[in-house]
């Protein structure tokens, strides 16, 4: 095992609450529209499933565990991409979102992606791709228009 555990942090300004950006990361209205057209599914209370569902409405792209919950300042949970039997088969990791209010109306996001230590594929995977479903967020928040749904590779 490495000294230091790799880890992928990512940080972003939005010009909206808190309580939006909890809501485009909990809601599936929101995430259909930022991320790769997936519809959330969940209660955001810990011990929650949180499920992924694909643009097709049958497919579950991910079914993860809520770890912690503090709404709208924290949620932790466990990730496990279930789109590729490669990326399946490594160990969840887990994913924080951090949520925090900055002055003039702007909030800054910050997403940890960690415990990738059994899990090299996905490290690989999610690698860049978070900056994109950030970015989309962002966009979404502040103008209500969703960038253009890019593919994940996932069919």
């Amino acid at each position: 095992m490495p000294a230091t555990a790799p880890k992928q942090v990512y940080m972003i300004y939005i010009r909206a609450t808190p309580e939006q950006v909890w809501d485009a990361i909990v809601k599936p209205e929101y995430t259909a529209q930022y991320f790769f057209g997936s519809r959330v599914q969940t209660t955001a209370q810990k011990g929650a499933k949180i499920r992924h569902i694909a643009p097709d409405g049958s497919t579950l792209w991910a079914d993860d565990a809520i770890l912690e919950s503090e709404p709208p300042r924290r949620l932790v949970h466990t990730w496990q991409a279930l789109y590729d039997p490669e990326l399946a088969a490594e160990p969840p990791s887990r994913v924080t979102w951090e949520i925090e209010p900055q002055p003039g109306g702007v909030t800054r996001v910050t997403v940890v992606h960690d415990e990738l230590e059994q899990s090299p594929k996905t490290a690989d995977h999610v690698n860049g791709g978070w900056m994109f479903i950030l970015s989309s967020m962002k966009t979404l928040l502040e103008t209500n228009e969703p960038l253009a749904n890019r593919s994940a590779g996932i069919d």
